[in-house]
């Protein structure tokens, strides 16, 4: 393969503007207009010649198995592997990121680094490690999704499922682009203020919050729910409940929502970790709010990292840490009460 294809990867979803070799992407709600030889606010999609290119593509920066449940995905097929790939890029700028060395390189420097790694050898070596997914993670996957989209058609053709961990930033043209093939997704949602995704992810709230609902309402995708717990910036009792109730009544009772422990990262230095009772008050308030699934993350040896029956309280799943203890769940149905349990392939 020569220099200038792994470079030049042709990308889905923009236009021309037919002025000045300009062209507009709609992958995220961004919605760049990009003029010709300059970057999207990822840097990694360029406009060359009134042409938009994917500079990525053939730059696969991680590609390795993971348990399902570090993504975290509880409710789709637990106690499996997912096979992960990253490439460089992101198109939020979060002081607290915890894969900013390679989220953040090609903002700061300008660096997309990585290899090119073929569809068919990511498919094979997922395979080879008796994983039953692959998982688009570690960086913001829409910002690859040319990679994302040729290795999740082939990975449906060999029987695997495809997930997304993902900031939710996409459009709903990219939800439709990708849900011909995307399985599953797990969105952050860090916080349930404007002002927070401004000052702290150089970045807008509401395009999140429309993605969930859009995924929940018009898509067949499982979803899941992620929020980590910053100690004084979206940890309010207040601020929280209206995030619950938001879940509940835009993508439902069943969603899981993951609230994850916080730990000082990347610009975010200064503040503590999460204390155990805001931890603990936020879980509360999301099964106060009628959410059947809700977790605390981040904390070893926790039992809210276990699944319950939310009618009859069976445990259903035990773990610890990533891995699976005891899984009592039947035909994905609780065994005590036959209430269903939400999820895919449970």
């Amino acid at each position: 393969m020569d220099s200038s294809k792994e470079i030049l990867k042709k990308a889905v979803l923009w236009e021309p503007l037919n002025e000045d070799k300009k062209i507009r992407c709609s992958l995220c709600s961004w919605r760049c207009t990009i003029n010709d030889g300059k970057s999207g606010k990822c840097f990694v999609r360029k406009n060359t010649g009134g042409t938009l290119y994917s500079l990525n593509y053939y730059k696969v920066i991680s590609a390795n198995p993971d348990p399902i449940e570090k993504k975290p995905l509880f409710h789709f097929l637990p106690g499996s592997k997912s096979f992960s790939i990253a490439a460089m890029g992101c198109n939020f700028r979060c002081e607290f990121c915890q894969n900013w060395q390679i989220s953040q390189a090609a903002a700061e420097g300008g660096e997309i680094d990585g290899q090119a790694i073929s569809p068919e050898v990511i498919i094979a070596a997922a395979k080879r490690d008796n994983c039953k997914s692959i998982a688009y993670t570690y960086t913001e996957p829409t910002v690859f999704m040319e990679l994302c989209n040729d290795c999740g058609r082939l990975a449906k053709e060999h029987g695997l499922a495809n997930v997304f961990v993902s900031n939710g930033f996409m459009t709903t043209e990219a939800i439709d682009f990708a849900s011909e093939w995307l399985d599953g997704i797990n969105i952050d949602i860090k916080a349930f203020s404007e002002n927070f995704y401004k000052k702290l992810c150089k970045a807008r709230l509401q395009p999140v919050l429309d993605t969930v609902s859009y995924i929940a309402k018009n898509t067949n995708i499982w979803m899941e729910i992620t929020t980590l717990l910053i100690p004084g910036e979206n940890d309010s009792e207040e601020e929280l409940k209206k995030l619950a109730d938001f879940l509940v009544n835009s993508a439902g009772a069943d969603v899981p929502w993951h609230i994850s422990r916080f730990y000082p990262q990347y610009k975010y230095l200064d503040s503590a970790p999460t204390p155990a009772e805001s931890l603990e008050r936020a879980l509360n308030i999301g099964q106060a709010a009628g959410l059947h699934y809700v977790y605390v993350g981040n904390v070893p040896g926790s039992k809210s990292e276990n699944t319950f029956c939310w009618k009859c309280n069976r445990l259903l799943i035990e773990r610890a840490g990533y891995r699976i203890i005891a899984n009592n769940i039947k035909d994905s149905k609780c065994p005590n009460c036959m209430t269903e349990i939400a999820g895919f392939g449970l």
